[in-house]
């Protein structure tokens, strides 16, 4: 039988279980009392204190997700650092084995730029950021810059009425034209001039005055080239093409005889071509600033230095791009002219300008000629016109200029006419242009490079250069009187006025006009 434990049983083995202490436990044993437990009123969180804080503002979020966000960045920026330097930079990547002796190499050349820096600064981790901090720099002073309060507000691009005249050319093309000076009844010399790139038939000689056309006779008729102003695009023309466009309108116009042809900066190249391949309707030619083919074969290594030397970059590209990828003008035709906004010359045309250039086009009367120039002849909003006269102009020309030289050419080709020169002097006749040639061209025209007018003075020696000291490529041609004057009186001699309806008509010179106007040429040459 069990044994049965006492009330003090439980207490006993609770004693033996620990130390002795010296402490009884008896039934009045009591443990002393803990004070209450309380809470000082600053330290406590109470419900009604959660209600009272306040919410934390959009503000305050928005910084934190950035904050968040950049330090994501930053860890994603350290790992491709790291990925980088275990895979690509490595001795026995590709892109080390083929780079690290050329990189090699100009860090070497480069390395007495190290000696700016600070003695504490690596110049790996140096340069970089003095990079970063130079671009940042000069984005800023771009982007005040293109914020500058004083900058003229850009001009929309106006939309003109129809107002030209037109003729319809034997394939059913329409060409618009403008006629300006004396009647064609009473016109002693006509004058038919191309226009230039990204300009119209309003151009022909700007700002010449209808007096000074009366006072030598003169009817000058300039046209829209096929695809500009009011002129229908030509499905695939070419300079053989232009020549003949300029021939149907002379005739079309009511020139029964010879006429003059005007050609100014690119424009030139049409009046070129009709020297070429109409040249029994061409009385004579007056180059302005002509241009030739950057990429003609016939140009000597000096020519094309300089050509290529003293053109700009942007300019180079375009020839690149007109020869080569020709669909990639679009774009920036569509970012600069055809942007429905007005913009500078020189930007547009890819050109530098000189001294007296530059003063020009800062007056107003330039700028209401350029903007309404342009807006004529942008007006069908189509790039493909714009491109074709760039590809024009380095591509084939199907000619040379030498080609215009006069010359003698006898025809010995055959076996008969072979035999025939045996015993008789072989046929022979003048090939080439048989009109004169007269060339202006500015020494201080930065648009046509110096390699362009030395090209053609050598391939053309009878042609008259006429060197304009402090000119530019429009100073001498825009809004000059007497650079008009200067340039009729060369081709025509002295003024005569506008022929009687009871003359015969005519522009051809009398022998003895004819025999004058050498004269009169070498009194104007430079």
């Amino acid at each position: 039988m069990a044994q049965v434990r006492g009330p003090n049983t439980w207490r006993e083995e609770l004693a033996s279980l620990v130390e002795d202490t010296g402490i009884m436990y008896t039934e009045e044993t009591s443990f002393p009392t803990l004070p209450p437990f309380t809470v000082e009123k600053s330290t406590a969180v109470t419900e009604t204190d959660h209600e009272t804080e306040p919410p934390e503002t959009l503000k305050e979020q928005v910084k934190e997700f950035l904050k968040s966000w950049c330090e994501m960045v930053l860890e994603l920026g350290r790992g491709c650092r790291d990925i980088l330097q275990q895979t690509v930079v490595t001795e026995d990547s590709f892109i080390v084995q083929k780079l690290g002796g050329p990189v090699a190499k100009v860090s070497s050349r480069l390395s007495f730029l190290n000696e700016f820096l600070p003695e504490d600064r690596d110049p790996i981790h140096a340069w970089p950021v003095i990079f970063l901090v130079l671009i940042l720099a000069l984005s800023a002073l771009n982007l005040n810059g293109g914020h500058d309060g004083l900058a003229p507000p850009v001009k929309k691009v106006l939309v003109h009425p129809p107002s030209a005249s037109r003729i319809q050319l034997p394939d059913g093309r329409h060409l618009a034209y403008r006629e300006i000076g004396v009647p064609g009844n009473k016109a002693r010399f006509s004058l038919i001039s191309p226009h230039s790139f990204l300009s119209s038939r309003l151009a022909g000689i700007p700002g010449v005055k209808t007096s000074l056309l009366e006072e030598f006779g003169v009817r000058l008729v300039s046209y829209d080239l096929p695809g500009f102003g009011e002129s229908d695009p030509h499905p695939s023309r070419n300079l053989n093409s232009s020549a003949f466009d300029m021939l149907h309108l002379a005739e079309a116009v009511g020139v029964n005889d010879k006429f003059w042809v005007l050609g100014y900066s690119s424009g030139s190249m049409h009046a070129w071509a009709a020297l070429r391949h109409v040249s029994h309707k061409i009385a004579g030619a007056a180059m302005v600033s002509p241009m030739i083919n950057p990429y003609e074969p016939s140009l000597t290594k000096e020519e094309s230095r300089s050509i290529w030397g003293e053109s700009l970059p942007r300019r180079k590209l375009m020839y690149y791009l007109a020869r080569r990828l020709p669909k990639l003008l679009s774009f920036f035709y569509r970012q600069s002219f055809l942007s429905g906004k007005h913009g500078r010359i020189e930007k547009w045309m890819s050109v530098s300008l000189g001294r007296r250039d530059e003063i020009l086009i800062e007056g107003a009367t330039f700028e209401d000629f350029w903007h309404r120039d342009v807006e004529e002849s942008i007006c069908q909003g189509n790039t493909k016109p714009f491109i074709e006269e760039a590809v024009l102009q380095v591509s084939n020309w199907g000619f040379s200029l030498a080609d215009l030289q006069v010359q003698r050419k006898c025809y010995t080709n055959g076996i008969l006419p072979w035999l025939k020169s045996l015993y008789s002097q072989a046929e022979c006749e003048l090939a080439g242009f048989l009109g004169p040639i007269h060339i202006w061209q500015g020494m201080d025209d930065q648009a046509v490079p110096q390699g362009m007018l030395d090209h053609v003075s050598r391939v053309l020696p009878g042609a008259t250069i006429h060197q304009l000291p402090n000119e530019g490529h429009f100073s001498f041609f825009f809004f000059c009187d007497e650079c008009h004057r200067q340039i009729f009186s060369t081709l025509f001699g002295s003024p005569q006025g506008p022929l009687n309806q009871a003359m015969d008509g005519g522009e051809v010179p009398s022998e003895r006009e004819m025999e004058e106007q050498p004269l009169a040429t070498d009194s104007t040459k430079n």
